[in-house]
């Protein structure tokens, strides 16, 4: 035993310190608790906002199509014969003042049948004139030859009368009676001769109608020789040249007026529907309904040139829809009218609106009072993001009225005032905390636009 312990005893000294410590160790370890936690903070997205608007809502939409001239004017020839004169500008592009004179033809053969026909009337006059003379001494040798058949009528009276006291014979009393016979016949061939006047005058005066009537178409047609424009013009087309023959219905020029250019601008069917939705009571009446279209409809145009450095516009106004939709474009022509559109021309800056330029039209519609308006790119197959009360989202389906470009008009579910989301929210959850910052920029091109203040694209 004493061996042992002196064999062994001094490795057997290390246990206790080892059993020692490692009690020591396992009461510190289970005395002690777990790793103190913080308490859980909600993240919140940040988004940018907008107070809904409420604001004056003007209806807009664009169209595009190509500038006509509101009037074309053939110059026809309404008389055959030779040019004689042309006027110096009378070439395509040249603008010509109203009653200028383009061109003559050879007056000659017109100057002639004028002079004709005017001594045709004349000599008709000059009938009527005598015819008139021989009415009044008709009727002065009818108060004589009716005083000289009375004064027979007493002589024969007288003759009778002695011839029953057989004073004077028969043969005297038979040639008075002749005499009397004979003063009749004068008498009544005179009154003839005046119940035959008026009908000479009738045949007179007719005939003296168709000359003075000849004489006016031979007026007219001498007129005709000379050719003015009947407006302000521009030249489009020209042909007929000096000492050529101009055949009568031939067309020797065209001209376009410059006092009004038209538009035939194709609008989309949807916004042409969305300014009409702002007009007042359409009659039923068919003709009320285009004598006044303008009127009723109310709206108002621009018309503008959009080419390279060139941005010029042009007032307009409405003045008609075309009758036909184009089915591929789905497109309606609306027509409007630009007055004046070679005024206020500036060399490099703003050009005439001339034939055949491309260009937009605006139109825009009655302004529609307390309209509430939100930017497109914040609807979400028919819903909004709500930012409520407790800076939360709030996912909300709407009534859409209409959506034009960049906005949209609210028909329902949404009031103004209210917070909405604008910017991309991925993913989006109902609910979720938010970080709302106000984006007034947004707003107020939100509000310019829908109030018609600024381009509409």
């Amino acid at each position: 035993m004493g061996d042992f312990i002196r064999t062994y005893g001094k490795r057997l000294l290390f246990i206790p310190p080892v059993v020692l410590g490692g009690l020591v160790l396992a009461f510190a370890v289970g005395g002690r608790g777990g790793p103190e936690r913080s308490p859980a903070v909600e993240a919140a997205v940040t988004v940018r906002v907008i107070a809904v608007p409420e604001v004056t809502l003007v209806p807009r939409a664009l169209g595009y199509g190509i500038v006509q001239p509101g009037t074309v004017w053939e110059a026809v020839a309404e008389v055959g014969g030779q040019v004689v004169w042309t006027h110096p500008q009378l070439k395509k592009g040249a603008i010509l003042a109203k009653g200028a004179v383009l061109l003559r033809i050879d007056p000659r053969q017109y100057e002639l049948a004028v002079a004709q026909t005017e001594a045709n009337s004349r000599q008709v006059e000059a009938q009527l004139a005598e015819l008139k003379v021989k009415e009044a001494n008709t009727r002065s040798l009818l108060k004589i030859e009716e005083r000289s058949l009375e004064l027979l009528r007493k002589n024969l009276e007288r003759k009778n009368q002695l011839l029953n006291r057989k004073a004077v014979s028969q043969a005297a009393v038979d040639n008075e009676e002749r005499n009397v016979l004979v003063g009749r016949q004068s008498v009544q061939s005179l009154k003839n001769t005046l119940n035959l006047i008026p009908a000479e005058r009738h045949a007179l005066e007719a005939e003296l109608a168709l000359y003075q009537a000849q004489l006016g178409k031979a007026r007219l047609d001498l007129a005709r020789t000379t050719i003015t424009a009947p407006f302000d013009s521009r030249i489009s087309e020209v042909n007929v040249e000096m000492t050529q023959y101009a055949a009568q219905g031939k067309v020797l020029a065209v001209a376009d007026g410059i006092g009004v250019s038209e538009v035939s601008a194709q609008v989309p069917i949807g916004g042409l529907n969305n300014l009409m939705s702002s007009a007042g009571d359409i009659p039923a009446h068919m003709g009320t309904l285009m004598d006044n279209l303008p009127e009723l409809l109310g709206f108002s145009a621009v018309v503008r040139l959009r080419s390279g450095n060139i941005n010029a516009e042009w007032k307009a106004r409405f003045t008609r829809i075309s009758d036909t939709i184009d089915p591929k474009t789905r497109t309606v022509g609306v027509i409007v009218a630009v007055d004046d559109p070679y005024r206020h021309v500036v060399h490099g800056v703003r050009l005439p609106l001339a034939k055949n330029m491309f260009v937009e039209v605006e139109l825009a519609g009655r302004p529609r009072p307390n309209q509430v308006v939100i930017p497109r790119s914040a609807l979400h197959s028919g819903r909004v993001y709500i930012v409520n009360g407790e800076d939360r989202l709030e996912k909300r389906k709407v009534g859409i009225a209409f959506k034009q470009t960049n906005f949209a008009n609210m028909e329902s579910g949404l009031a103004a005032g209210e917070r909405i989301v604008i910017s991309d929210l991925i993913p989006a959850v109902d609910g979720m905390k938010l970080a709302p910052v106000l984006d007034e920029a947004a707003a107020r091109a939100l509000i310019d636009e829908a109030e018609g203040r600024s381009s509409v694209r």
